[in-house]
């Protein structure tokens, strides 16, 4: 891996055990040995090389890209830490980018605090480490400043990451849950619920053999091609916990409209479908990691429609719905029989926990 000039004025620390262990976290060389051996050189950005006590910006240099700053973070915990179609770090990455995104912000710098339980093999932090550097690339996003704690055996589930990320919102974007008006169009960018069901997959608590991938992936991109060509656009969330459904559900709420999604042009995988009936689970309410919701005026729908089939994680993009309107804060489905059902807001857990 290129290494930036300023990490390359000192020697970088080795880590030469298999295993992390309690003396990684104790702020000795053991500790910097593996700061730099596993997070140092894979994440290699020049603000971060100083390791301060936080990453330093230009002020000048933020305000190049918009006119406000939009600041997120969130926790990760997934069993397991690998999964078909990523890891726990590129989800980590891809999720609080998203985080950003989906606020019309240009996402710019990321933290990464990890907690590591003793025990963890070195060669699995590399593997989520050198992920989550290939992730922020993809993203063209860098992660400058982090925290490493090591908690002894059975204090946590392995390994815990918490994503903090800061963006810039450029001028005259405004998006918002409550901003959905009378006849505007529902889109999603591709297929659901393929995260829920690849997670529960892998498990393998359910003896199923069924291949399916996450989606999990950083959207900023097929975000900034969409509000190119769709500049109206209400509102975007990724649909995470709790699914399409849930999302659907906040937007009639914060906005007091009603929506009516259609069975029939909802995308769904096959086997997401099979895995679903099998399970006695509703599709709407598994977890997305690479689909984002969108409400836009029917004036923008075609162009955001076409603009999000021309990028590779917007191929399978539809309308699925409208809002209407009917009763403030109800969500209905058509059915694939003619019928309506009322689509509620997610009560407890649909399955187990996934993120």
């Amino acid at each position: 891996m290129n290494v930036s000039p300023r990490i390359r004025a000192r020697t970088l620390g080795r880590v030469h055990v298999p295993t992390v262990t309690l003396a990684h976290g104790g702020g000795g060389k053991a500790m910097k040995d593996l700061i730099d051996d596993v997070f140092v050189r894979a994440f290699d950005s020049t603000a971060l090389a100083p390791l301060e006590d936080q990453a330093r910006f230009d002020l000048r240099d933020l305000a190049r890209h918009g006119d406000r700053i939009a600041f997120t973070t969130d926790s990760f915990v997934v069993d397991p830490l690998v999964f078909p179609g990523g890891d726990i770090g590129k989800l980590a990455v891809s999720g609080t980018v998203n985080d950003l995104a989906v606020g019309g912000a240009r996402p710019l710098y990321l933290s990464c605090a990890v907690i590591v339980e003793e025990g963890v093999t070195i060669d699995l932090l590399r593997q989520v480490a050198g992920s989550m550097a290939r992730t922020a690339a993809e993203a063209g996003v860098e992660i400058v400043t982090g925290d490493t704690k090591v908690v002894q055996r059975g204090a946590c589930d392995k390994l815990f990451l918490t994503t903090t990320g800061i963006g810039v919102i450029r001028e005259g974007v405004n998006l918002g849950v409550h901003l959905a008006r009378d006849g505007d169009v529902v889109l999603v960018n591709g297929v659901l619920g393929d995260h829920g069901a690849a997670i529960l997959c892998a498990r393998g608590d359910m003896a199923l053999a069924t291949p399916i991938e996450s989606d999990c992936a950083p959207l900023n991109g097929l975000i900034d091609a969409l509000l190119a060509a769709a500049p109206g656009v209400r509102f975007l969330r990724d649909p995470t916990r709790g699914g399409l459904a849930t999302v659907l559900n906040e937007i009639a709420e914060a906005s007091q409209v009603a929506i009516e999604i259609d069975e029939t042009a909802t995308p769904l995988r096959e086997e997401v479908k099979a895995f679903c009936e099998i399970l006695g689970l509703d599709p709407l309410y598994l977890a997305n990691e690479g689909k984002i919701v969108i409400v836009a005026p029917p004036g923008e729908a075609e162009a955001a429609l076409v603009a999000m089939r021309a990028h590779p994680l917007g191929v399978r993009a539809a309308i699925v719905g409208r809002v209407h309107s009917g009763e403030a804060g109800r969500v209905t489905m058509r059915t694939v029989f003619g019928g309506r059902r009322i689509v509620d807001m997610l009560v407890g857990e649909q399955l187990p926990r996934i993120c």
